[in-house]
Formats: C-alpha cells, sequence, structure tokens
C-alpha cells in the first residue's frame, strides 16, 4: 500500500466545508467511498478546471495540482450524471468531476452546458486520521436535533426540473418573510448536490442559518432508491424544525419526483398538515402535471412562479388553467402579492 502526504494548505473543494483544518495530510493508496476524503491530481495534459473551494469561491485547478475532493453521486437532469462502481474508486483510475463543489466518480451522462468543473482526474488515495480510520465528512455531520420540534411554518419550495427558479422563488420567499418582521428564518437546500453558492444565496438575504445535505452527512442526495435515505431524511428535519426560528424556507432540488425528493415530502408531510407550497415551473402545462403530482402525495399548491409567470399572458394562462395564483416572485410588485397569498 502506498503512503504520502499532503501540504496543510492543499486546495479542498467545497463538499469538504465541514472537515476543520489538518496540520498533517496524509493518505494511502486504499478504494474512496461515498464521503471519504481523497486526493485527486489533475492530469499534466488536461485543461484546466473550475470548482468551487471550501469558502464558495471559484478555485482554479491547474494541470499537475493534486487536490482534495470527495467520491459521491450525481443525477442531475439538465447537467452531467454519474457515481461511484462497485467497490469504490481504486487507486490510479481515472474518473470526472460531477459537480463543482467537488464530487467524483464515473460519468454516466455528459453535459449538453460548458461546465467549467467538468475534468478527468486521476484518484491516489484516501485522507486517514491519527487512529488510522479513513476521513470521511460523516463524521463532521450535524446528528440529532437542537431540542423539540418549535412547530415553525415552513414554507416549501419545488420545481418542475432543474433551472425553472426554484432558489430565486426560495430566496424571494425568504425576503418576503423578513419584510412581514420574522427576523429567524431558517433555510434547508433538502435534496440535490451540496453547493455553497445555493445556501450562500440564502445568507446574502437574511437567513439566520441556511443548510444543505452536506451538513447532515451526503455530498448530494443521490442515487434514486439510496440505502440509509430515510434516516438522512429525519436527521435534517430534526435538527431544522428544532433550531428556534420565526418559519423555515426549504428548498427540494431537482424537480418533485427526484431522487430523494418524494422521500423528503412524505416525511415532512408527517410533521406539518398546513404545508405553504411554491411551485416553480416552466410552463403551464408542467405546473398542472405537478398539480396533479403533488395531490396524489396529499399535498396542495399555494402558489406557482417561475418561468411560467415572465410574462402577464403567462401568468394567466398558468393560473386558469391549475386554479392557483401565478406570481413572479422576481418582481418586487408581484412579490409583495405573493406574501399575501401565502399568508
Amino acid at each position: 500500500m502506498t503512503v504520502g502526504s499532503l501540504p496543510a494548505a492543499i486546495k479542498r473543494t467545497s463538499a469538504l466545508r465541514r472537515i476543520p483544518p489538518l496540520e498533517e495530510i496524509r493518505y494511502r493508496s486504499e478504494r474512496g467511498d461515498e464521503g471519504d476524503v481523497c486526493a485527486f491530481e489533475l492530469p499534466d495534459d488536461a485543461s484546466p478546471i473550475t470548482v468551487e473551494a471550501t469558502s464558495g469561491r471559484l478555485m482554479a485547478i491547474a494541470p499537475g495540482d493534486i487536490f482534495l475532493a470527495t467520491p459521491g453521486y450525481r443525477g442531475a437532469t439538465r447537467s452531467i450524471s454519474g457515481g461511484i462502481p462497485a467497490g469504490g474508486l481504486v487507486p490510479g483510475d481515472h474518473y470526472w468531476v460531477l459537480a463543482a463543489s467537488g464530487v467524483i466518480g464515473d460519468l454516466v451522462d455528459d453535459s449538453p452546458l460548458d461546465e467549467g468543473y467538468v475534468g478527468r482526474v486521476r484518484y491516489l488515495g484516501a485522507v486517514y486520521r491519527d487512529d488510522g480510520k479513513t476521513l470521511n465528512i460523516r463524521q463532521f455531520a450535524v446528528t440529532g436535533s437542537a431540542g423539540a420540534d418549535r412547530d415553525a411554518p415552513v414554507y416549501l419550495i419545488v420545481g418542475t426540473s432543474g433551472e425553472v427558479g426554484k432558489t430565486t422563488a426560495g430566496v424571494a420567499t425568504l425576503r418576503a418573510l423578513r419584510m412581514k418582521g420574522h427576523t429567524t428564518v431558517i433555510a434547508l437546500k433538502a435534496t440535490g448536490t451540496c453547493s455553497v453558492a445555493e445556501i450562500a444565496s440564502y445568507q446574502d438575504f437574511g437567513a439566520a442559518q441556511a443548510f444543505d445535505c452536506l451538513d447532515f452527512g451526503l455530498p448530494g442526495t443521490y442515487p434514486a432508491g439510496r440505502k440509509g435515505l430515510g434516516q438522512f431524511v429525519r436527521n435534517a428535519l430534526d435538527f431544522c424544525l428544532s433550531v428556534p426560528a420565526d418559519a423555515v424556507v426549504v428548498e427540494c432540488g431537482g424537480d418533485l419526483l427526484g431522487p430523494a425528493v418524494p422521500e423528503f415530502l412524505t416525511c415532512l408531510k408527517a410533521r406539518r398538515s398546513d404545508l405553504k407550497i411554491i411551485l416553480a415551473a416552466a410552463d403551464a402545462l408542467g405546473a398542472l402535471g405537478a398539480k396533479h403530482a403533488l395531490a396524489k402525495m396529499g399535498l396542495a399548491i399555494s402558489l406557482i412562479t417561475g418561468r411560467c409567470t415572465d410574462t402577464p399572458a403567462l401568468r394567466e394562462r398558468t393560473s386558469a388553467l391549475c386554479g392557483i395564483p401565478a406570481i413572479n416572485l422576481l418582481r418586487s410588485p408581484d412579490r409583495k402579492a405573493g406574501v399575501a397569498v401565502l399568508e
């Protein structure tokens, strides 16, 4: 088994943001599994890539750089997909950066977009602790709750697909709640892939605390039907609903039938019978389909937003077709009207 050491100032991707600074970084050539802190090298003949650093800033990985990231899964509908091969990553083999946060695995589906983080890297080995155990992000995850459920109202953001305005709707909802005098609002990006930039959007607009799947031990909530998902969902809700707050804004990544989303909605519905659900949709027909899908889960949409509300004609058609208020939360006059609908 090959053993090596790395400088303490080595580049780290944001999937490792909960790992504290390490004075000495040692790695060994063992197979890497989900959440393990692992060393990778961008080959000398590769093009530079851009990833998200633990601070959230964009960070360049230059050819020849060794950096720390983690094996994981991704199943994005509008970007690349991939995951960990059976048995884990093999030292010396090449894999792909699947997300800007530093999730790495085999590439299954390429992206139609020009993603600056996509690159083929060589797996060197896993970082280990002084006691010999492999370092893993789960060892630094939030566990348990901060106390009893505080019964804060929950505003749930779901969408018909990726890139339809869910985070925009979530931030607009947060701003509206703050304008109404809610001083302490908790934000949770419940499903999808971890990202500092996305939770920072909520912090920028006044969220007292913002969390995503990484805070509860997973770099992403893929693949569908994964083991241990129920415990992950319960742990995330136990904690976020027990923090003293005036309201909780929850965003589900991807579409409402994507990996982990139905399981999360079922668990949340059991804890809140009065959910306020905001749907972000690309078009009126997508909104109508989402309405029927949620109805089968026993859930009702309170407000529709997203690209299907970009023009007065689209808003009117969406609202008439679905029988639900349709408001563009990105525009200030409409945002105030949205607050009134959600009250």
